[in-house]
């Protein structure tokens, strides 16, 4: 038996070709899970959408099929075919077998990719059961297999469904390639299809395709390749139609989407085609961009999904933004050029550093939202670098510095004490409700690892900091024509955003009871409950002096707390963040809540368990509910959002019984089940006064009514607020809160027959 002490050659391990990939997956593709199975897909889609870049590609389709394989297909120029002379191997072998192998090395087939380590197709190859590769190229169709990256010859059975179970012969060393032509096509047709399998011996168990993932990343490339079109067809899904969709072809010399559905939702809005109930698509095809039937035969699947996109990264601002826009989306681009030394393969296939000189193309869109999140995506050329990197950096800087110079050249305007310290502009105040794409196209980027999460290439920066400078500096001054009044906006909101911080830091250091109880800084018509019963306390929110009196009588002063308005508090929709922080009621109802506003706001700092509006039941009170719930959602969402918000439901009116049930009383919520009461009590024969009291509000109630009523946990009613859909509540506050009245009246018009009286709060 060996001893640790005996170590020689005989110990070492030489892994060749691909098996390297095979022992340590993680090295290539990260992990071996759902993130790394998806990261296959991305390397072969890539691939695709580098023809593309290089202007040599316009549709790819990527086809789902029921076994779990997938085909990747487009109408680039193909792989090449012929003998690669070092290797003596095909191009098509060469690039599917040898690591780190391709043009990308080089200066003349592509200058802007994606793909660019040459270790893409070799991986996926490596990592599958098995891959098919076809190929059009000088008018004809060639085609190889591959064994967990090894070729050869597979025997199905059923030609039309091939399996990765089929018996396979392995093409031994030094023979001839196994690439064969196995069909024609016109000279003009040329590109590129992969089926592959992957191998569950390399995946864990654990690892899941998720489609939603490939919508989001076709889409977002769409709006990176202005004018590619992408079709996804998903064959787990049955067909409708009596034509097939398997590849990208000619037909009679005309060009032909494999995807015979030619309707795509996505032109020109962001959204892809979709199927409806009975499975016919419900999508509208537009005016241009689209080719006629007569060029694409249509073909209907109950789910093919098509992304087209003109706009490029201006669209894909618009697709992103949420909320009520500040401003329109302004577009930055250009292009400069850097030196940087790297390594080139002379003629003898040696390695040399040489300095090159190389160009860099800024593509910039932003916008601001009235909202406080950000959403920044990056990318360069196609390849998303969610971690960022120089050309985020750059482009950050920039704006920041431009934004602080436009603040203090007009800080009299915009009420800024530049003499104090603490009102400096920061970055977050900048980037607060910022939509933006930031894309850059350079040769030969230097990325963080194969997963590209980070772009490392140091002269970039520069470049798109003065590109932002330049062009940002003219927008934000209002110097560029038809950029004043936006530009105006967009610093009273990031100058309101500055308050709103300084605000937050300074309310978040009184959140708790004790402390609040102990400040003279609390409101001092807060009428607040004794501390220590934090999981239970109650912030009821009253409208008026008048109810404020007997809701002190009626409150158990124990958990609830109360704090009074006056009337209808500011509509924070249409005001800006400094106006509301402004107004002494908004002010207020953030400082006694505790836990800030906006980004900053802290659902663990909240001093309440339920917040409360008791308002009277009438126009009023709903409309105050509204402003109060206008307040909460744009800056006390998680409020909403984890059901800490409440409506109180008072009655509206009193019915006093007679005869022997003398004493007692019947409350009701509406006319209707009030007259549904009364007749109730008439067919059951109790008696009851003609005089029945009608609240026209809290403040005609007397304690032990409005604690027995609307109150006291055990008798009360109360209405949650939920929130579940953002994106849908977001839309309906706009309407019904915003600036703009004709859209307004237009759902009040057209939703007056449509009253269903269970979905209000009275």
């Amino acid at each position: 038996m060996a001893t640790k002490e005996e170590y020689g050659a005989k110990d070492l391990a030489v892994l060749e070709g691909l098996d390297a990939v095979r022992k340590r997956p993680g090295m290539y593709i990260g992990t071996t899970d759902s993130q790394g199975l998806m990261h296959c897909l991305w390397e072969i889609i890539d691939n695709a959408v580098d023809e593309a870049l290089a202007g040599f590609c316009d549709r790819i389709v990527v086809t789902l099929h029921t076994d779990g394989s997938i085909t990747v297909a487009d109408n680039g120029r193909g792989i090449p075919v012929d003998k690669e002379p070092k290797t003596g191997l095909s191009g098509v072998e060469v690039v599917l077998t040898k690591l780190h192998a391709g043009a990308k090395f080089g200066n003349a087939s592509y200058n802007a990719v994606g793909g660019l380590h040459g270790v893409g197709s070799s991986v996926v190859n490596a990592l599958s059961a098995r891959l098919d590769v076809e190929v059009d190229r000088n008018g004809r169709t060639y085609r190889m297999e591959f064994h967990q990256g090894h070729p050869g010859v597979y025997t199905d059975a059923d030609p039309e469904h091939p399996s990765p179970d089929s018996p396979f012969k392995k093409t031994r060393k030094r023979s001839p390639t196994e690439l064969r032509e196995v069909g024609k096509v016109s000279a003009k047709t040329t590109g590129t299809r992969i089926r592959y399998w992957l191998d569950p011996e390399i995946f864990n168990r654990t690892a899941v395709f998720s489609y939603q993932q490939l919508i989001d990343r076709v889409r977002q490339t769409s709006f990176l390749v202005p004018g590619l079109r992408i079709v996804v067809v998903d064959e787990s899904i049955p067909e409708t139609g009596d034509e097939s969709v398997d590849d990208l072809r000619e037909v009679d010399g005309e060009s032909a989407v494999t995807a015979d559905q030619e309707t795509d939702g996505s032109v020109g809005s962001g959204e892809p085609a979709t199927a409806g109930e009975d499975g016919e698509d419900e999508s509208v095809q537009p005016d241009s961009a689209q080719p006629s039937d007569a060029e694409a035969p249509r073909h209907d699947h109950a789910r093919v999904e098509e992304f087209l996109h003109t706009g490029g990264v201006v669209d894909f601002v618009d697709f992103l933004s949420k909320g009520d826009p500040v401003c329109d989306i302004w577009h930055i681009h250009g292009s400069d050029t850097y030196q940087e030394e790297t390594q080139t393969v002379d003629a003898n296939g040696d390695l040399h550093a040489q300095m090159v000189e190389r160009n860099c193309d800024v593509d910039i869109a932003l916008r601001w939202t009235n909202d406080y999140e950000t959403t920044i995506r990056s990318f360069v050329n196609v390849v998303a670098t969610p971690g960022g990197g120089t050309h985020v950096d750059g482009f950050l800087v920039a704006l920041t510095r431009q934004v602080r110079k436009a603040v203090e050249a007009n800080a009299r305007r915009l009420k800024v004490n530049l003499k104090d310290s603490g009102t400096k502009v920061e970055r977050d105040d900048v980037m607060t409700g910022l939509v933006a794409v930031v894309t850059v196209r350079i040769a030969e980027p230097q990325f963080q690892g194969q997963t590209k999460d980070v772009l490392g290439t140091a002269q970039v920066k520069p470049i798109a900091a003065r590109l932002t400078d330049a062009q940002f500096g003219e927008m934000i001054t209002g110097s560029k024509r038809g950029y004043k009044e936006q530009s105006s906006r967009v610093l009273e909101k990031i100058v309101g955003e500055m308050h709103a911080r300084i605000q937050a830091r300074r309310t978040k250091e009184v959140t708790r009871r004790k402390n609040a109880l102990e400040s003279a800084s609390m409101p001092s018509k807060l009428s607040d409950c004794m501390p220590g019963n934090d999981d239970v306390a109650e912030l009821f929110i009253v409208e008026g002096d008048s109810a404020l009196g007997t809701a002190k009588a009626a409150r158990n002063s124990g958990f609830q707390a109360l704090l009074p308005i006056r009337g209808k508090i500011l509509n924070v929709q249409k005001a800006s963040v400094s106006q509301m922080l402004a107004n002494k009621e908004c002010g207020a109802i953030i400082q006694v809540v505790g836990a800030g506003s906006g980004a900053t706001f802290d659902l663990s700092q909240a001093r309440y368990n339920k917040i409360i509006m008791m308002t009277d039941a009438d126009v009023d009170g709903a409309h105050i509910r509204i402003l109060l719930l206008t307040l909460f959602y744009r800056y006390m969402r998680p409020l909403i959002e984890a059901g800490h918000v409440y409506a109180a439901v008072p009655p509206l009116h009193r019915i006093a019984l007679t005869g022997k049930r003398k004493g007692e009383y019947i409350y009701t919520y509406s006319d209707d089940e009030l007259a549904t009461r009364l007749d109730q009590l008439r067919r059951d024969g109790i008696g009851f006064d003609d005089d029945i009291q009608r609240y026209k509000g809290l403040g005609e109630m007397d304690a032990d009514q409005l604690a027995d009523t609307t109150m006291d946990p055990r008798t009360r009613m109360l209405r949650r607020i939920r929130m579940e859909d953002a994106e849908q509540a977001s839309g309906i506050f706009s309407l019904l809160m915003g600036d703009e009245v004709p859209p307004r009246k237009a759902f009040i018009v057209s939703n007056a027959d449509d009253f269903d009286r269970s979905k209000i709060d009275t």
